[in-house]
């Protein structure tokens, strides 16, 4: 768990009080970790996962689209929750996403997933469908560019869930001035003078920020 700004016992409780992941999404997070050392850091958390499931089951969406797939946990239960739709996934990495495909594959989610590899400002700009919901967590210094590419592409009303937002609380501390936390602060002060969307933050796992187009 990534109980960042959570007291340890609070986060447990609500986590053992919420659905749990089945014996896949265990094996992948599992495998993930084992590949990739590190950088399995990049992967959600369980308690996020089942978060995306249901939120993508209330919006229903018919295209939905994520920037930063890596190993493919939250690709798996966002398709989860589909229910006729289609979701696009935009990547880089050949060697992680290969991963994800295989888990796609074994939960039954594959027909419902669309893999585009290339840089994802490049081939966000290429996708002309009309987006309902969108998550993001791809590289940071990028937040304000992939925001925008998807903002532009979305129905009004339509949803974006932006991850890390709070960076273990330390976007809240301006001495704290680590690369990637001023990238997420200046994220943050832009999304929220946007007058095209209305916004809120919640302090899930490392921050998770809800953004809905008006």
């Amino acid at each position: 768990m990534k109980a960042y700004l959570l007291d340890p016992v609070i986060a447990r409780y609500a986590f053992e009080h919420s659905t749990p992941p089945d014996p896949l999404l265990e094996r992948l997070e599992k495998e993930s970790a084992e590949a990739t050392g590190e950088d399995a850091a990049k992967q959600i958390s369980p308690d996020q996962g089942g978060f995306l499931t249901m939120i993508t089951q209330i919006v229903a969406p018919t295209v939905a689209v994520e920037v930063g797939t890596f190993t493919g946990y939250s690709s798996v239960c966002i398709a989860r929750g589909l229910s006729g739709g289609r979701l696009h996934c935009f990547d880089v990495s050949e060697e992680w996403t290969s991963m994800a495909r295989r888990y796609w594959q074994e939960a039954g989610v594959a027909d419902r997933v669309t893999l585009t590899l290339g840089p994802a400002l490049e081939t966000l700009a290429a996708f002309d469908e009309t987006i309902d919901l969108a998550f993001l967590d791809a590289d940071k210094e990028n937040y304000p560019g992939y925001y925008d590419l998807l903002v532009s592409r979305m129905r009004p009303g339509g949803l974006l869930i932006a991850d890390n937002t709070l960076r273990r609380g330390h976007v809240a501390d301006p001495a704290h001035d680590e690369a990637t936390t001023v990238h997420i602060r200046r994220f943050n002060d832009l999304v929220v003078k946007d007058p095209r969307v209305t916004v809120h933050m919640l302090p899930v796992a490392d921050g998770m920020t809800m953004i809905r187009k008006r």
